[in-house]
């Protein structure tokens, strides 16, 4: 009985140090998904401002804080931080993720093509 739990635990901690990466982004795959975004949005340095804010510089910076877009007030007044995290749940769900938001997107349901998309933004602010 002894032997059989050792060899148990044994196992299960060996599979524990096994880390399974995380599903990495396709940039060029995210470069289709992109589409959707750049009816509204732009991505270059620098940029300007279109329907919806230039999103260059987007991870990690403040909601609400483009200089000159007119954001809705809950963009403005959210302490939100635009983490992977947080990216990821506004771009499935603008409305759900932030009520009150003048995005008038529905959405992209696929984690897949969000993870692709999120590596297309970074690579195009030259975060590979």
């Amino acid at each position: 009985m002894l032997k059989t739990t050792l060899a148990t635990l044994t196992l299960l901690m060996s599979l524990s140090a096994i880390s399974t990466p995380a599903l990495a982004g396709d940039a060029e795959k995210g470069a289709r998904v992109w589409m959707k975004c750049r009816a509204c949005h732009t991505i270059d340095e620098g940029g300007r401002s279109a329907i919806g804010p230039n999103l260059f510089g987007i991870i990690d910076r403040q909601s609400g804080s483009v200089e000159g877009f007119r954001y809705s007030k809950a963009m403005t007044e959210s302490d939100v931080v635009w983490s992977e995290e947080n990216l990821k749940a506004f771009v499935a769900s603008p409305r759900t993720f932030m009520r009150g938001t003048k995005m008038g997107f529905a959405g992209i349901r696929s984690e897949q093509q969000i993870d692709d998309l999120l590596e297309f933004i970074e690579e195009q602010m030259g975060d590979e």
